[in-house]
């Protein structure tokens, strides 16, 4: 009976122990900064909302449509600034890598033409507001949105018949963001996660076409950029 009622205590003050620990509020400072530096890194997958323009080129016609969708990788740098108890500004300079693909068909045999594998390195600078909601021990979780100014690096602005890209892409885009995430407060630093969608508000297919190839950029009306982003933020 002794030895039991002895385990029973222990049982009950470690517990008692375990309890205080959870209740300890971590790294509380983070929340009262005016301003702090972090570094972000991702996944993203980037698409293209296309429409076609069912254009002939001899006895043939071409239908574009996208193809199997390629996993990218993105960096950037965090900056954010308290607006407020619930409010921050963020300023995240980075760079974000991923490719589009695009299978032109022949209408009249229902076989593939060409397969355009386009790569992009984007220079991103996005300008967006978090709101968060009231911190709940060591998690918070949070809504943003903004715009990310995007400008495309890679020689996709250019033909390069070489490796069978006869569309040419105007660099530079805006974007409407929009996403949620969940800060994690840890003992030194707050980790968040977050998911992100990008929409792109211009046509971003130049009018320009090959001259030996013309058919496959008279075949694409519009080419409007989309993205999904996972981000894992340390700050």
């Amino acid at each position: 009976m002794k030895r039991t009622l002895i385990f029973l205590i222990s049982a009950l003050s470690f517990h008692l122990a375990l309890a205080q620990k959870e209740l300890i509020v971590n790294y509380q400072e983070v929340d009262h900064k005016v301003i702090h530096f972090g570094f972000t890194v991702g996944f993203n997958t980037m698409d293209f909302e296309l429409i076609p323009t069912m254009v002939s080129s001899g006895a043939d016609t071409l239908i574009p449509e996208i193809n199997n969708l390629s996993p990218g990788f993105h960096v950037a740098v965090v900056s954010s600034l308290r607006l407020g108890d619930n409010l921050d500004f963020r300023f995240l300079p980075g760079i974000s890598l991923g490719q589009r693909n695009i299978l032109f068909y022949n209408k009249n045999n229902n076989t593939i033409e060409r397969e355009m594998n386009i790569e992009s390195t984007f220079i991103d600078l996005p300008f967006l507001i978090k709101y968060k909601a009231d911190r709940i021990k060591n998690y918070r979780p949070y809504i943003i949105g903004g715009v990310n100014i995007r400008n495309d690096m890679a020689r996709n602005k250019e033909f390069n018949e070489d490796e069978g890209i006869y569309i040419k892409l105007k660099p530079f885009d805006i974007y409407y963001e929009i996403g949620f995430g969940l800060d994690f407060y840890l003992a030194y630093f707050k980790l968040s996660t977050e998911i992100k969608y990008s929409i792109g508000t211009r046509n971003v297919v130049s009018p320009d076409a090959s001259q030996d190839y013309p058919q496959y950029a008279n075949a694409v009306d519009e080419l409007n950029s989309r993205m999904f982003m996972f981000s894992l933020h340390f700050e």
